[in-house]
């Protein structure tokens, strides 16, 4: 017979917050705690002398048998929780999910087995309330997700209906009146996109669309191309726009870099108005520092921490008529923090700003590639009046552009389909060029339009990809000289120098 514990024992045992048990080599139970009766509602009598079967459900008993003679031939201490899910069963016959740590204990010349028994009721509930909340989330992101892709493609299209349909009748208007009216509404519709794009930026930011895919880059073509992008701007303003050639090299997404910058030079540009802004990077050990520096209006001290706030302008009141709005900074913080850079800023007030992008030196020097490829030269067909195939779904949009080229001179022929699309070109014969918007119906792109008119008909086909996608697949789209791609909304005039460009054969 086991020995009645000693008393400081005893009142151990009983002040655990587990059941305890003790039971002998044949699964019988012969001490139990306080806390037992408390969680599965047995007196001490009931559960004495009875094989601790007794406190599990019918149909784990059976198989719980061979589980305890494994044990009884393989004794060893066993942590709370490990095994199979496993479930007590109260005195009045419900069940409850338990976790159960073993420890062996020597009686002599007897093996004797403490079990701990915890009540993980509310800690399952709590799992499974997880659980539900995740795949919530889940459902939830996956809605942004869909929400953001039909957005930009189709709240753009609206727009990109009214900025070809301007184009057009700044062609074909001559009255003064008519002219001047028809510039206010180019403005405003480019003030709708700018809004439309910073919303979905944050948008695709917040819903966690935007993946980080970090190299090793130079930071010589993004600085090229900021140039390019800013330096009518600056100069239409009296600004000059000084760009370093920026050799160095760093490690980070090339595409987020540059949309990190491209929102702090359109600020710079924004708020200076005389002087300059410069864009130049310094190695310092195993960061690269690239600095947006301008001649601006500077910022106070106190309204430094304020700057990264959705709609917020430096010296602009709320509600008041206002220069952009406001978003630009909003955007540059987010990506800052998922790319999981720094970025400083040092103000004065009418002296100007200086913005400070801290970021990882490359580990060694991308390989060089070489420009773009070249094709063979072609024979330009020369025509007065060249023949395009436009592929576009939205009836709007297609009729809009079509306008459009007509009236620059272009023979049109639509498709609004894959399909639509083959049988123009069976009908047609040869075309100088391809215009294609992306997302088509029934989840037909634009790219599998290229290339099956490439396949089976004009293997050197140029096209113009028009687009309000801006995911990674767009991004990385293989380098192709007889293809263009141009983000909506897309002006009328960024619509033409692109297929002018491409049939002259520029690269």
């Amino acid at each position: 017979m086991l020995s009645i514990p000693p008393e400081l024992a005893r009142s151990a045992l009983d002040a655990a917050p587990d059941a305890m048990i003790i039971i002998d080599a044949g699964g019988v139970i012969r001490y139990a705690n306080r806390q037992l009766t408390a969680i599965f509602g047995y007196s001490y009598d009931e559960v004495i002398g009875r094989e601790v079967e007794y406190l599990m459900p019918e149909r784990f008993r059976k198989r719980h048998l061979g589980h305890r003679d494994g044990y009884i031939h393989n004794v060893r201490w066993r942590p709370m929780g490990q095994g199979l899910e496993l479930f007590g069963q109260r005195r009045d016959g419900s069940e409850f999910p338990v976790e159960i740590s073993l420890s062996p204990i020597q009686d002599g010349e007897r093996i004797l087995t403490a079990a701990a028994i915890r009540d993980v009721t509310d800690r399952k509930k709590v799992e499974a309330e997880l659980i539900v909340a995740r795949e919530d989330a889940d459902r939830a992101n996956l809605g942004k997700s869909r929400f953001l892709a039909t957005a930009s493609h189709d709240l753009r299209q609206p727009l990109q209906t009214l900025a070809l349909l301007n184009g057009t009748l700044r062609r074909i208007e001559t009255d003064p009146d008519c002219i001047e009216a028809l510039t206010q509404q180019e403005q405003a519709i480019g003030a709708m996109s700018r809004l439309l794009n910073a919303l979905l930026d944050i948008s695709k930011l917040e819903s966690g669309a935007i993946k980080p895919e970090p190299t090793d880059f130079t930071v010589a073509s993004i600085f090229e191309e900021l140039r390019r992008d800013f330096a009518a701007l600056a100069a239409s303003k009296g600004l000059r726009l000084e760009v370093d050639s920026g050799q160095e090299c760093v490690h980070s997404d090339p595409s987020l870099v540059e949309q990190i910058l491209r929102n702090l030079v359109a600020n710079a540009v924004k708020y200076t108005r005389k002087g300059w802004i410069r864009l130049h990077c310094l190695q310092d050990a195993a960061f690269v520092r690239l600095e947006v520096v301008d001649t601006g209006v500077g910022i106070a001290a106190d309204q430094l921490p304020f700057i990264y706030d959705e709609f917020y302008q430096v010296g602009v009141p709320t509600n008041s008529t206002r220069e952009g709005y406001g978003l630009g900074l909003s955007i540059v913080q987010r990506l800052v923090k998922l790319l999981q850079l720094k970025l400083d800023v040092r103000s004065e007030v009418g002296k100007g700003s200086t913005f400070i992008l801290t970021l990882p030196a490359a580990l060694r020097r991308p390989t060089e590639t070489s420009e773009r490829p070249q094709t063979p030269a072609e024979t330009v067909r020369k025509v007065d009046r060249p023949r395009v195939l436009l592929v576009e779904d939205d009836v709007a949009v297609r009729d809009a552009t079509r306008l459009l080229l007509r009236v620059d001179g272009y023979q049109v022929e639509t498709a609004g389909s894959l399909a639509e699309a083959l049988q123009k070109m069976r009908q047609t014969g040869a075309i100088d060029l391809l215009v294609t918007d992306y997302h088509l119906a029934q989840g037909e792109t634009g790219l599998q339009v290229i290339s099956a008119l490439r396949e089976r008909h004009q293997a050197n086909l140029k096209a113009v990809l028009v687009t309000g996608d801006t995911s990674t697949a767009i991004k990385e789209l293989p380098q192709d000289p007889n293809l263009r791609v141009a983000s909506k909304p897309l002006r009328a005039e960024e619509l033409l120098s692109l297929m002018k460009g491409l049939l002259a054969g520029d690269h």
